[in-house]
């Protein structure tokens, strides 16, 4: 995006419409398509994103909205498995929520008519319930494994369970029996991942095993009665087997990924493509907008056109034509009598239909598309260059005569105001027969 693009925008206030855009998607991914969006200033390329707009506001209307709650990127992950790099139990969650929503999104769609210009996104989006179903069924937390996610980790598992309650039977007789006045409490805890007793410091003898830790106090010793110790190394040789096993586990979960990583990538690029589409239909239910008419002979017609940033409460409605029978318009009137808010609306209405939105004004409306849209409207003056309100309007205009042609919209506020008024004049009489020249 070149710089006289961003002043536009930024002037125009586009990116703040966008970021008001933004809350209506809601992936994180889509909010930040939507802020990166830019005019498009091909009549073909508008068109068709205003087509996509249309049939989404129209989709909404009839049908409540796809969802796509819990979509995240998972192209990181999705690369690492192209790669044959094993996945974490996260990671692989993130991918099968990422499939459920594409199975979900393509389920919502055949609810729906076929055949419409969002077909383009819809039709991309490939289910995989194979795949989702084998890593839902197999990892079911954040750090967590299914017993049954293969027979050998249910065996291990369950040795595991047999063997910790054989150490607690064992352990549970130490507690109830006369060997109970030398602990300093009557519970089984854990050190190091070895079922313990809490032993006073002065009986340490009395109970044959091996310390593994101490109270902070030092009046407690923490054994492992010897009676236990080849079951509690059996459960160690268990779980490094388990461990083992929860590897292999995600390796091959994640070796399946990667065999179907690429179709997962474009599906998940259409999800993102049509969160922001619903964005833009869900916006123009928000700001009551409609869908313009448009055409490429530098025609425009706004009726009772609104200022999206300006509430409805205090908003002024503006009717403005320009470009049937004169090319060249100006609005003239006393200070706070609109101007301002109408060169803006005008300019921010015409980048709005060329992202693909609608806009709040009233049916019959019609947007011109340029190739170029050039403002100089507010304060210019530049600190750093060290030039004056006056000057650092004088060249921005200059800048916009050497670019602007005849399929360039210009607005100019204030033009040559801040220097001596009949010197302004002729001035501003020079820069608009200029541009009528174009």
């Amino acid at each position: 995006m070149d710089n006289r693009l961003i002043h536009t925008i930024k002037t125009l206030e586009l990116d703040s419409v966008l970021e008001l855009l933004s809350t209506e998607a809601v992936t994180d991914d889509g909010k930040a398509a939507v802020r990166a969006l830019s005019p498009v200033s091909d009549f073909n390329g508008v068109s068709a994103l205003l087509s996509q707009t249309d049939t989404a506001y129209k989709l909404l209307a009839r049908f409540s909205a796809p969802a796509f709650s819990g979509t995240v990127n998972v192209s990181e992950p999705l690369e690492m498995a192209k790669r044959m790099s094993s996945l974490s139990c996260s990671q692989l969650l993130d991918i099968a929520e990422v499939l459920r929503n594409i199975r979900t999104l393509k389920a919502w769609r055949n609810n729906a008519e076929n055949g419409d210009a969002l077909s383009l996104f819809f039709d991309v989006l490939t289910p995989n319930k194979f795949l989702e179903d084998k890593i839902t069924s197999a990892v079911i937390g954040a750090n967590e494994v299914a017993d049954n996610a293969s027979d050998a980790l249910y065996d291990i598992r369950r040795s595991i369970r047999l063997k910790s309650s054989k150490i607690r039977e064992t352990l549970e007789r130490i507690v109830r029996s006369s060997k109970a006045k030398y602990l300093q409490d009557a519970v089984i805890t854990q050190r190091e991942g070895r079922f313990v007793v809490p032993v006073k410091q002065e009986y340490k003898g009395e109970i044959s095993g091996v310390v593994h830790g101490t109270s902070a106090s030092g009046s407690t010793l923490f054994v492992e009665p010897i009676t236990v110790l080849e079951t509690n190394n059996e459960i160690r040789v268990l779980e490094n087997k388990e461990r083992e096993e929860i590897s292999r586990i995600l390796a091959e979960l994640s070796a399946l990924v990667g065999e179907f990583a690429d179709s997962i990538l474009v599906s998940y690029d259409a999800v993102i493509a049509l969160d922001v589409v619903f964005a833009k239909a869900k916006f123009a239910y928000k700001t009551a907008s409609i869908m313009p008419l448009i055409n490429k002979e530098g025609y425009t017609y706004l009726k009772r056109a609104r200022h999206p940033l300006i509430s409805k409460k205090a908003v002024v409605p503006i009717t403005v034509e320009l470009g049937r029978d004169y090319d060249s318009l100006i609005i003239t009137g006393p200070n706070t009598g609109g101007k301002t808010v109408t060169l803006k609306t005008v300019g921010l209405l015409t980048l709005m239909t060329m992202c693909g939105l609608m806009i709040p004004a009233d049916d019959g409306s019609n947007i011109a598309i340029f190739k170029n849209v050039f403002v100089d409207i507010g304060d210019e003056q530049s600190i750093a260059q060290s030039l004056s309100t006056f000057s650092s309007h004088m060249v921005n205009i200059v800048k916009i005569l050497d670019i602007a042609d005849a399929d360039t919209l210009v607005l100019l506020d204030e033009l040559c105001a801040g220097t001596d008024p009949i010197e302004g004049a002729a001035l501003a009489k020079a820069i608009i027969i200029k541009l009528k020249e174009l």
